[in-house]
């Protein structure tokens, strides 16, 4: 679905990636306000939608993504989303604040991040400081880009998050869809054995006893 205001009007196009339809209506209300001027909103329901939307729409500035839809769960919509369009701008939108799952999106290359049951003064001025700070300020800078999540105190286990590597966020992003260890070693090419290190190592990064514990933190 694709609701866009006449060319003389739009100023800013922002993405609206979600499965509610009354959250649509209440986000869009929520910055409907003159200090955002006139936003044209494409809407999504799904993450296929979001990602032919964006295809479609080049100028796109800015991508509000639900992380729990029909079609993906978790961040694998954000890696997914990056993969097609490295150059999009992308801000969560979610009902979980989990601190893993915040820094997890920003290592991923976030623009920020939105707590559905966050004061709408907050997230107004979140969505303010991306759409017109980062493009006076340059949005490349560190510090304004940490303004654009909730800040949590120094933590051990997610400092060691961080240091995993690549192999082991492919194998996360495996388990959070779902796959089991014999179908992450058919698809990494990985011994079965390997494969459940990895998984362990990541479980214990977390501080999490299973899998499913793992896989509620993305929901």
């Amino acid at each position: 679905m694709d609701s866009v205001p006449s060319r003389t009007q739009v100023h800013r196009k922002v993405m609206l990636v979600e499965d509610h339809d009354l959250v649509r209506l209440g986000v869009k209300a929520l910055f409907g306000t003159p200090e955002f001027g006139c936003i044209a909103w494409i809407e999504a329901s799904t993450l296929a939608d979001a990602l032919r939307l964006h295809a479609e729409h080049a100028d796109i500035e800015l991508i509000l993504l639900d992380l729990n839809l029909a079609d993906c769960k978790g961040l694998h919509g954000l890696s997914q989303m990056l993969a097609e369009h490295p150059l999009a701008r992308v801000l969560i939108l979610s009902g979980t604040q989990d601190e893993f799952v915040v820094r997890q999106a920003k290592a991923m290359g976030a623009a920020g991040y939105l707590h559905k049951a966050g004061s709408p003064e907050t997230m107004r001025d979140t969505l303010r400081s991306i759409l017109e700070l980062d493009a006076s300020c340059g949005s490349g800078s560190p510090a304004r880009s940490a303004q654009h999540f909730p800040k949590f105190p120094s933590a051990s286990s997610y400092d060691r998050v961080a240091e995993l590597g690549a192999r082991h966020l492919e194998i996360l992003e495996l388990v959070l869809s779902g796959c089991a260890n014999q179908e992450i070693s058919n698809s990494t090419k990985l011994s079965l054995g390997t494969v459940k290190n990895y998984v362990s190592t990541i479980l214990l990064a977390l501080d999490v006893k299973s899998r499913s514990h793992l896989i509620s933190l993305f929901r």
